[in-house]
């Protein structure tokens, strides 16, 4: 028998965790809790879990800053979903900034926050299965190597550590060299539905894969007035 698949939520409204943990166990998750951003730092150092429910105004450190630290570390991979109060479009670009993969504003529907976990968990294990990329293929262009059955990109042979939508986009992108995307099909296919992005936040996403490429960001080219295309120069 399997184990469940683990959730950490770092939420300090009792409420709102507790309702969170609620619908995350009827729905057959095993569920981790803190209520501020150091304990939740903490628990996810013990835990490892596959993924992160994470509020933004947390007492102490906030949701932002817990969201830095642990992309700092090794394990990027975790997808991270905010849920917060701050819905503006400044809030949405900075969660996204400090490596979010989703973000839900509150008040949401619990299937709503299930739907959006479930999506993220299932992009985070999709490497593995999707039919594409069974066969271990592996990209290799301007200094870049990809290897989506393994979630590693290298670049100049020492790897980088991306989000899983910096790790979306760059794939998308690297897959089809010269094919220029817009940013709502960017949107489109990294998140499989529709969702409340806009332009700017796929900006955002891009400035922060482009700063980790470093000497190879030259590989994703802007397409002014239309989106961006992974170079077919040679790198």
């Amino acid at each position: 028998m399997t184990s469940p698949l683990s959730i950490l939520v770092i939420e300090d409204e009792e409420d709102i965790q507790q309702l969170v943990t609620y619908n995350l166990v009827k729905a057959g998750f095993q569920v981790f809790c803190a209520d501020n951003g150091e304990s939740g730092l903490r628990s996810f150092i013990t835990n490892g879990p596959d993924l992160i429910v994470l509020d933004l105004m947390l007492p102490g450190m906030d949701g932002l800053k817990v969201c830095e630290e642990i992309r700092s570390v090794h394990k990027a991979e975790i997808p991270v979903l905010m849920l917060t109060a701050k819905g503006e479009e400044e809030d949405i670009v900075a969660g996204l900034a400090a490596g979010a993969d989703d973000y839900l504003p509150k008040p949401f529907s619990p299937k709503i926050l299930l739907a959006r976990i479930n999506a993220l968990l299932r992009r985070s294990r999709l490497p593995s299965s999707d039919e594409d990329i069974h066969e271990k293929m592996v990209f290799v262009h301007h200094q870049i190597t990809i290897i989506p059955h393994r979630y590693e990109v290298l670049v100049a042979n020492e790897p980088i550590h991306l989000t899983h939508s910096e790790f979306q986009i760059l794939l998308l992108l690297a897959k089809k060299p010269g094919w220029v995307y817009s940013r709502q099909q960017i949107i489109n296919d990294i998140r499989g539905f529709d969702y409340s992005l806009t332009d700017r936040a796929i900006d955002v996403l891009i400035s922060g894969l482009r700063k980790k490429l470093g000497t190879a960001a030259a590989a994703i080219d802007t397409v002014r007035g239309v989106g961006y295309r992974f170079s077919d120069q040679p790198g």
